[in-house]
């Protein structure tokens, strides 16, 4: 992510104040890099910063960061923060060799650390600097960046720092017992409906278009019950679930054709598709639908053609969903859309179950998407535990683990951008 127009940077202490904006909040055993255009900041990189086997032998862990940085290909400078209370204040200090090989391998990729500091709870100060006048033990208070005038600048501008990915990742809306109770009762009733018509393209279409319409009004108020359960029965599905993540990205068009490409339609499906809103928006319970009424019986719900603005894909090509769901294509995702998603994942989440962890492992994707790996780790492990051996959070929690970066994180005219208007 980078800093937002027209903020001025006048010392170190803004520089180490716009990192927790940067990341959503304050890091703790991290590296943080940052990339340089000339006298501007660029893209922001936190890692955990290296056990003692990787600090015997940094060059590994350096040549990864600059590996991500590189990524970056305008930049021409790197800075380095390492957020951390231990052994930095006594030299030679714990990291001295790992910084060593950072501004070796930076320096051969055209990257020079220009600056680096360590930053501890209570203390800062200039990882290089050795001299007790300028740079006295153990170092300025930390609450000089707390009260830095670019972040009280963010501040004004509606950002805020939150907690840690492992303490707030998973906050979400609050649902009452009565109210979890009618949402499975339901989402149970609608599994049934949904079951035989899997091979349905006209349940298909029906499906993105009822996903399109939740997210083109994310609420900030609770779905009603009926609709949330019939977007969780909707998740149990894995094409399905998928679709929608195609979907929200890169538009109904490539969420049909990959589905085509997967052969998931049976022709001999008639069965009309149900959903809680048909035309008119009248709600339906999944009680009054005729379970085997045929197409002519019944009208359908919205299908995918009917919401504006469903196709992001660019110069008319459809991408297919590996190229989606790795951040490959379409050129730049739409972010609105995605943001709006995890707002509905958020809610479908809470109710716990399969459904909820297809619903934190969507969460988790985006996450990955936006560069945000600390989120999407903590999201991943908590499908896994609401569904042990759930296999689409299997494969990226692997991913994220391996270091992996989302294809639009890594180019930044496509990357997410935390402080745009429409952004999460």
């Amino acid at each position: 992510m980078t800093l937002p127009e027209h903020l001025t940077v006048r010392g170190p202490e803004d520089v180490l104040g716009f990192i927790p904006h940067s990341l959503g909040y304050w890091p703790v055993e991290s590296l943080v890099a940052m990339t340089m255009h000339g006298k501007r900041l660029g893209a922001t990189l936190r890692l955990d910063l290296p056990g003692p086997e990787t600090l015997a032998d940094p060059r590994g862990y350096a040549r990864t960061v600059r590996t991500y940085l590189g990524a970056d290909r305008n930049a021409d400078g790197a800075l380095l923060a390492l957020f951390t209370n231990n052994g930095w204040m006594e030299p030679p200090g714990t990291y001295r060799g790992l910084l060593a090989a950072l501004e070796n391998s930076l320096d051969g990729a055209g990257m020079p650390v220009r600056e680096a500091w360590y930053v501890g709870d209570e203390y800062w100060r200039e990882a290089n600097c050795t001299d007790a006048i300028c740079c006295p033990s153990p170092g300025r208070p930390v609450q000089v960046i707390r009260d830095s005038t670019l972040n009280a600048e963010m501040i004004y501008r509606g950002s805020s720092v939150g907690p840690a990915p492992e303490q707030g990742a998973l906050s979400a809306p609050a649902v009452s017992g009565d109210v979890r109770g009618a949402i499975l009762a339901y989402e149970e009733a609608w599994a049934a409906q949904l079951d035989r018509r899997r091979g349905s393209r006209a349940q298909f279409d029906t499906i993105l278009g009822l996903w399109s319409a939740a997210l083109a009004n994310a609420p900030e108020q609770a779905l009603p019950a009926n609709e949330a359960a019939f977007l969780r029965a909707s998740l149990r599905v894995p094409a399905w679930r998928d679709a929608v993540l195609v979907m929200a990205a890169a538009g109904a068009p490539a969420a049909l054709a990959g589905a085509d490409t997967f052969d998931i339609f049976e022709p001999g499906c008639g069965l009309a598709p149900v959903g809680p809103l048909l035309p008119g928006r009248r709600s339906v319970t999944p009680s009054e639908v005729p379970p085997e009424s045929r197409h002519d019986d019944l009208p359908s719900g919205p299908g995918p053609q009917d919401v504006a603005g469903a196709d992001a894909c660019q110069g008319g090509n459809v991408p297919g969903y590996g190229e989606v769901l790795l951040g490959l294509e379409p050129e730049i995702p739409d972010w609105h859309r995605l943001s709006s998603l995890d707002a509905v994942l958020a809610q479908l989440a809470a109710c716990g179950g399969q459904p909820g962890a297809a619903a934190l492992t969507g969460r988790g994707w985006i996450a990955w998407c936006q560069g945000k790996g600390s989120y999407a780790a903590v999201y991943l492990g908590a499908a896994l535990d609401e569904s042990p051996g759930y296999r689409l959070a299997e494969l990226m929690l692997e991913l994220v683990r391996r270091g992996t970066l989302c294809g639009w994180a890594a180019r930044k005219d496509a990357a997410w951008r935390r402080f745009e208007p429409d952004a999460a």
